[in-house]
This record gives C-alpha cells, structure tokens and sequence, in this order.
C-alpha cells in the first residue's frame, strides 16, 4: 500500500505538469476545478494509503515478528494490539497462549488421525502404549528467535518429537506394573522434568504434562487382574478368621457365663432352700401349661406338700 500511496502522489505530480492551465484557454475555470478535483481525491487516497501501510494490528494472544528484506527483527517484536512499523515490514502473528498437543489411541482426539498413541519400552522388556497431552505456550521474548530458527511450525518440529522421546526414555527406566500403578505420578514428573529442559532451551514454555491412559500388554493386564483378585480373597478370609475369632470369644464368654450360673444354681439347690426353688420352678411351668391356649387337661404328679398352693379348677 505505500509503494502504490508514493506511486499515486508521483502521477499526481505529472498530471499537475501535464495539465498546466494557459491564460488563453477557452475554460479555464472548467480546467481549475478538474485538476483541483484529481489531486485533492488522489492526495487523500495516497494519504490514506501510506498511513494504512503504517498501521499494523496484532491479535489478542498473540505477538508480531517483523521481517525487513528477509530478514528478522529480532530486538522488535511487536505487542498485541495497534502498532506504527515500517511499510516495508512483513508481520508474521504468533501466538503466545496455552496450547494442548494431544497424542492418543483415539482416532479423532489427537493432532494427528488415527492410533497415535506412544508406543515404549519398559524397563522389564515390555511395550506399553501411552496417551499424552502437553500444555505449552510460545516466549514472548524469543518469538522472533524461534521464528529465525526454527519457523512458525516450531510444533511440528520441536513439540512432538522431544515429547516422544522424553516418554520412551523415561518409560526405559520403570517396569511396566510401576508405570500402570503406584509410580504412574513418578513417571509423570521425569517426563515433564526432561520435557522441561527441551522445550526452554528453544523459547517454548512447558505448562504441564497429562499422561492420560496407559495399554499394558494383554498378559501383564491378565496378571494384574489376577493378583487384585487373589489380593481381594485374601482380604476376605482375614474377614473372616477375625469374624471366627471373634465368634470363638463371644462363645467362650457365653459358657463361662453359663457355668458361672450353673454353679449358683447348684449351690443353691442343697438343702431345704433347694427344695423350694424347685418346688417354686416346678408350679411355674404348671402354671404356663395351665394357662396355654393350647391345652384342656393338665396331668401332673403332687404331692401333700403342693395341695395348698396348686388351685385346679
């Protein structure tokens, strides 16, 4: 838009020279307002050109790296926003919010179509596939670097490979019941540890790593199952030798309860005072009987001794 706005106001100049107005000319007013007409539209629209080549605007999240004759300002890049640069600059937008790279067993959930899932070797010789997203964003101060070095597709080059080869050299370390259970945190952390190192060293900001899903091998998986399974039993029968245990006690105080009252009972039949609880004990199941629903006729052997306290109607 400048080279066109200084090519506008040259033609203007020529038009100026070829378009002279004589003393002698027959419309002389006629010929004033027309070249007064051209230059003035022609003045606002070279105007408006070249300050329009002026103005550049950088997008919300996102940075300016200026390119002059092919090559990269690297000390002015420019902020988010309305900005005054050389006409001569090319603007290359970059953005500087939090991106996701997403590789996955899913067909459809990862950058790239299909299975791609990282496949590792573990440290006891198995292959375990591995989903993972990482969170990353762009430096702001090494935009234009990154740029110079290693262009707009930084994610492509930089973003996918370092994080493949950080999960299957940490991956090597671990066996693969480690990586699936109690150190799947551990794991984690050295791949965003060595992640980390990587991605500053090339003006790319590590947020965070998720190791989503882990495929083991189908035997491993079936033995994992298997060892829950027995762990789970032998949870079980702890349950139920403490139950059998405590089953054991609660009989054991049960019987010496019963023996205790057995003895008082005993000691409480010598005598002329155990002939009158028995007697007593003995009228009171006569009693229940008699007093039954379920019986007409009750036939007991007395003696003299029970006539006064035993009233049959």
């Amino acid at each position: 838009m400048f080279i066109v706005g200084i090519l506008i106001i040259i033609g203007l100049i020529f038009f100026r020279q070829s378009y002279r107005v004589r003393p002698e000319d027959v419309r002389i007013e006629e010929k004033l307002r027309v070249r007064s007409y051209v230059t003035f539209g022609g003045g606002a629209l070279a105007a408006f050109l070249i300050i329009a080549s002026l103005i550049r605007i950088v997008p919300p999240g996102s940075v300016g790296v200026q390119i002059l004759f092919g090559k990269v300002l690297t000390g002015s890049t420019l902020s988010e926003g309305l900005n005054v640069v050389n006409p001569f600059v090319n603007l290359e937008i970059m953005s500087i919010r939090t991106q996701a790279y997403t590789m996955s067993i899913a067909p459809e959930e990862g950058q790239q179509y299909g299975d791609d899932a990282i496949t590792s070797l573990t440290k006891d010789g198995l292959e375990v596939k591995m989903d993972l997203t990482v969170w990353y964003h762009l430096m702001k101060s090494e935009a234009a670097n990154v740029f110079q070095k290693i262009g707009s597709d930084y994610v492509a080059k930089i973003v996918r490979p370092a994080a493949r080869t950080a999960i299957r050299n940490t991956a090597v370390r671990f066996l693969a019941i480690e990586i699936y259970s109690e150190k799947r945190e551990e794991v984690q952390n050295e791949i965003t540890r060595s992640l980390k190192i990587d991605f500053e060293e090339r003006g790319i900001v590590l947020e965070k790593v998720l190791l989503r899903n882990i495929t083991l091998p189908a035997k491993v998986k079936n033995a994992i199952e298997a060892k829950l399974e027995a762990d789970q039993d032998a949870q079980k029968m702890e349950f139920v030798l403490l139950k059998e245990e405590k089953e054991a006690e609660r009989k054991k105080i049960e019987a010496s309860g019963i023996a205790e009252a057995q003895r008082i009972i005993a000691q409480s039949l010598i005598g002329e005072r155990g002939r009158a609880y028995l007697s007593w004990k003995y009228l009171e199941n006569l009693r229940s009987l008699y007093q039954s629903p379920n019986n007409t006729i009750v036939i007991s052997p007395f003696d003299k001794s029970f006539i006064p306290l035993l009233q049959v109607k």
